[in-house]
């Protein structure tokens, strides 16, 4: 163990965790932003810088071939796929009152349950695993994309799956969603409970047939 080594502690860190604390702040906050703005575009845009955060924590992590499935999958299909749904719903450019649906307390404590759960989670299942770093891991097949479709596809199917089924879920609660406006914006404006006008109603008879006064002036008309 060299003298380096053996003086690294939390008081003397190096380059990459710097790295990694700055760009965790970074991606937090373009979180934070992404979820309390009430502009749509901005809070897709907002999205592009977290999840691109996201990937460089995993680059700095030395995770490379997780880094590249976040930036095309999430950075350039969802979010290309929400910005495209904005542009074709003809969202609004500006503020949106609709973006505030004024349970703003509700949904912090909510926000704050779920992280401090997935934290808890999180560090109980590293305390109590042993990753061996030089081990199976530096091996001539720890770390491929081979070792993680076969964890992925074997042990963890079933979660896999779940998610699978949520996204559905989603897609088809936002058809129906979609599916809905567009029968509401159909409805004729003019449409209301009130009786319709005479305005373009066709005569009836009783509208066309003549009065007493019209018959008798014609009669004396005649007898002339």
């Amino acid at each position: 163990m060299t003298l380096a080594a053996s003086s690294h502690g939390f008081l003397s860190p190096t380059g990459v965790e710097v790295a990694f604390l700055l760009v965790g702040i970074v991606t937090l906050g373009a979180a934070v932003i992404t979820v309390t703005t009430k502009q749509l575009v901005h809070a897709a845009l907002w999205l592009v810088v977290a999840l691109g955060g996201l990937a460089v924590e995993y680059l700095l992590l030395t995770a490379e071939f997780i880094a590249w499935v976040q930036v095309l999958i999430y950075v350039g299909s969802v979010v290309v796929l929400l910005l495209f749904g904005l542009m074709l719903t003809r969202a609004p450019i500006g503020r949106s009152p609709d973006a505030d649906s004024g349970n703003r307390w509700a949904a912090l404590t909510v926000a704050v349950a779920a992280a401090a759960a997935l934290v808890w989670v999180v560090v109980d299942a590293f305390r109590t695993t042993w990753i061996d770093l030089d081990g199976a891991a530096g091996g001539a097949d720890g770390g491929s994309t081979a070792v993680t479709g076969a964890s992925l596809f074997q042990s963890w199917v079933l979660p896999f799956e779940a998610l699978s089924v949520l996204l559905l879920a989603a897609l088809v609660g936002a058809i129906v969603l979609s599916r809905k406006a567009a029968a509401e914006g159909e409805r004729p404006q003019g449409s209301t409970n009130k009786a319709p006008s005479d305005k373009g109603k066709a005569p009836s008879d009783k509208d066309t047939a003549p009065s007493g006064k019209d018959q008798a002036a014609s009669g004396k008309e005649g007898v002339r």
